[in-house]
């Protein structure tokens, strides 16, 4: 979809070939939002539930139901769109209640050429929300199809009031910005591991950092050896396509805070030597979701123009089994000298994140975030909709799970036990990379937790269920990659460059507190 434009103009006028209006439920039934004025009654006569009804509009949320457009309105057909519960002022729906309706407007309208959408937007938050939801919906991976099966809608006009002409134009560059690098991130996790491995991904970084200003370094095999990463090059050992390191960051003059963001980049995880079983292996392309997504977030900052320093770090490898490959009981000596008994190789994530973690916290960033497809523990407790987050410092979890919100993205807090961590212990090595298997994903961030630097606040995303929808197409989400968590990170960098607290994220208190105590290694 080219980027969807902005228009001060009445329903009936606008020149398009389909109208989307939203319509909610209520105890009469359901009717069009009441932003759309005297248009309702001249469109649907005095009794909206009554006509709605007798096509079969309920106004559920997901709904999408095609109507004849009524008499004098320049369209050729409307589209009612479920809301879900009506909101009495008719301008406080929830902006991810619009994205979704937006997104799934342009894809049930995919093949228009020109369409409008007329939701209740009375803020440029929910201007940007219906402009994001339409990009989103819009998009498609049809890299690897000979023939296209239809083609997304073309344009899209987000209607306003004449007094939001201006604030909806900026909201609408945002939304666009952010839908093409959320898409960015879609398009890597889709993209097949014969196509995209370690070399391919850091080539994508390269070239997006010189398109877009942010200083790109690039760590090959021979580096990472220099630099003594045993765990990214461990990984990446059974694989005949090496490993990578790549550091992606941007800088504003104006910044006081630095955020790094971490991601694990298993291009492709057969488990290693500790082979997944059967079916299983269909969807491991995916198990980079986490580097594309601080790829994509790192990009739209700097596109953004955020005044806030985010440096992303990659770590890319493929899992593969072979004579050459990591095997379980080997030792790994990882960056910064500690040593890791390998258990399960199929516990590879944080044993390339761990790397990335102790080599990013060297720049001593105000706060640490990872994100990561990490754990099947984590998928089974929350399912495939909603991320966990992890955290020893209290308020910056805090800070992650109201960007998340803010976001419209779906996470939770999770706890790090302090009775699961001797579960890692080894009789060999500093720890093992495998512990309890009850509360394996919360063991998993207590292992990551060992190499976060004292004193610095993290967070770790485990972004395992919601990273690659298996299933049919919903809202603005598409079936394969979802770009999870781009849209936290970059909330997460606008608030910090706007300085913690903010009365949108409604925290009290500071947002970098002293570590908790105990966060020591030595403590652990």
């Amino acid at each position: 979809m080219a980027e969807p434009t902005v228009a001060v103009e009445s329903v009936p006028s606008v020149p398009v070939d389909c109208v989307v209006i939203g319509v909610a439920q209520s105890a009469d039934g359901p009717g069009p939002v009441p932003v759309l004025g005297a248009w309702v009654k001249e469109a649907f006569g005095d009794s909206p539930p009554r006509l709605l009804a007798a096509f079969g509009v309920t106004g559920a949320q997901g709904e999408a139901v095609r109507l004849p457009a009524p008499a004098g309105v320049q369209a050729g057909l409307v589209l009612a769109v479920g809301l879900g519960p009506v909101v009495h002022d008719g301008a406080g729906y929830d902006a991810e209640v619009l994205r979704r309706a937006a997104g799934v407007a342009a894809r049930t309208l995919a093949g228009a050429d020109r369409i409008a959408l007329a939701f209740p937007v009375t803020t440029g938050e929910a201007v940007e929300a219906v402009a994001l939801g339409a990009l989103l919906g819009a998009y498609e991976f049809t890299t690897y199809r000979t023939t296209r099966r239809t083609a997304p809608v073309r344009e899209a006009t987000v209607l306003v009031a004449p007094a939001l002409r201006t604030s909806a134009e900026d909201a609408v560059r945002r939304a666009r910005i952010l839908a093409e690098e959320l898409n960015r991130a879609r398009d890597l996790v889709n993209t097949p591991a014969n196509d995209l491995y370690p070399q391919t991904f850091a080539d994508a970084v390269a070239a997006a950092g010189r398109e877009h200003g942010a200083a790109v370094r690039v760590l090959d095999e021979q580096a990472l050896a220099a630099g003594g990463y045993g765990g990214i090059l461990g990984v990446g050992q059974g694989s005949v396509r090496p490993p990578r390191l790549v550091r992606i960051a941007h800088t504003h003059p104006e910044a006081s805070t630095t955020l790094s963001f971490v991601g694990k980049g298993i291009t492709y995880d057969s488990g290693g030597i500790s082979l997944k079983p059967v079916g299983a292996n269909e969807i491991m392309k995916r198990d980079m979701s986490g580097a594309a997504a601080v790829f994509a977030a790192v990009l739209a900052v700097a596109r953004l123009g955020l005044a806030v320093d985010v440096t992303g770090w990659l770590a890319l490898a493929e899992n593969m089994p072979s004579g050459s490959a990591l095997r379980p009981g080997d030792v790994l000596r990882m960056y910064g000298g500690r040593t890791v008994e390998v258990l399960n190789t199929d516990a590879e994530g944080r044993l390339v994140l761990a790397d990335a973690l102790v080599r990013a916290g060297e720049e001593q960033p105000d706060a640490l975030v990872d994100v990561a497809t990490l754990t099947a523990a984590t998928r089974f407790g929350l399912g495939d909709h909603v991320f966990a987050v992890m955290a020893d410092d209290d308020a910056f979890r805090e800070h992650v799970l109201a960007a998340a919100r803010a976001a419209g993205e779906r996470a939770w807090p999770m706890p790090l036990p302090p009775e699961l961590r001797p579960s890692l212990d080894s009789g060999v090595a500093d720890l093992a990379n495998y512990g309890a298997r009850m509360g394996g994903g919360l063991v998993a961030g207590l292992f990551l937790r060992e190499f976060v630097p004292p004193g610095v606040p993290w967070a770790h995303l485990d972004i395992a269920g919601p990273a690659f929808n298996e299933g049919r197409p919903h809202g603005y989400t598409p079936s394969g990659g979802t770009g999870c968590a781009v849209r936290t990170l970059v909330r997460l960098a606008a608030a910090a460059a706007t300085g913690f607290p903010t009365p949108e994220n409604g925290i009290p208190g500071r947002w970098l507190q002293p570590a908790t105590p105990g966060r020591g290694t030595e403590d652990r």
